[in-house]
């Protein structure tokens, strides 16, 4: 969901959104869809992943606050684009995110309040079985870390595991 003066706009092609909640503007009253974010996090085990990356992109990104149950991110794509997005803790795999488009400007000034380092990275988008992994490949105070996330549209499905996935 996206709001300006004008009013709010819903983006329905989001595999997360699934629940509904009450959204009250001016005098009318609208339904739309709360983001729950499902995601699993793995380690990779080896390199080849690498042969089926359809797109990569340059993150920067760091956290304004984080502390077990909900976070705050800044995060840069390819010195081009800036999100804010805010996730709480649920139960599982699941949690709430929001993520809003904010000015590059305002994420810039927004890097300077964030509690620890500026998280650099380089994340591949690998095509499997159906699903789109994320492979993240760490820069700075993390290098070698090599981390391969994959959203899914509910938390008990199951996916074929790439060779590449470790633990």
């Amino acid at each position: 969901v996206s709001c300006d003066r004008h009013g709010c706009a819903l983006d329905r092609g989001s595999p997360w959104l699934s629940r509904m909640i009450d959204v009250r503007t001016h005098s009318a009253s609208i339904r739309v869809p709360m983001a729950i974010e499902i995601e699993r996090k793995f380690r990779v085990s080896s390199e080849t992943w690498r042969s089926c990356v359809t797109r990569t992109r340059q993150i920067r990104q760091a956290y304004l606050t984080k502390n077990g149950r909900v976070s705050i991110r800044v995060r840069i794509n390819d010195n081009e684009t800036a999100t804010l997005t805010i996730k709480a803790a649920r139960s599982g795999f699941e949690r709430h995110e929001y993520e809003y488009p904010i000015p590059l400007t305002d994420a810039e000034e927004l890097m300077l309040q964030r509690e620890d380092s500026i998280v650099s990275k380089t994340r591949h988008i690998v095509p499997f079985d159906g699903l789109t992994w994320e492979i993240d490949v760490f820069d700075g105070d993390n290098a070698g870390l090599i981390i391969a996330e994959v959203e899914l549209d509910r938390a008990d499905r199951t996916f074929e595991r790439p060779d590449w996935l470790g633990d």
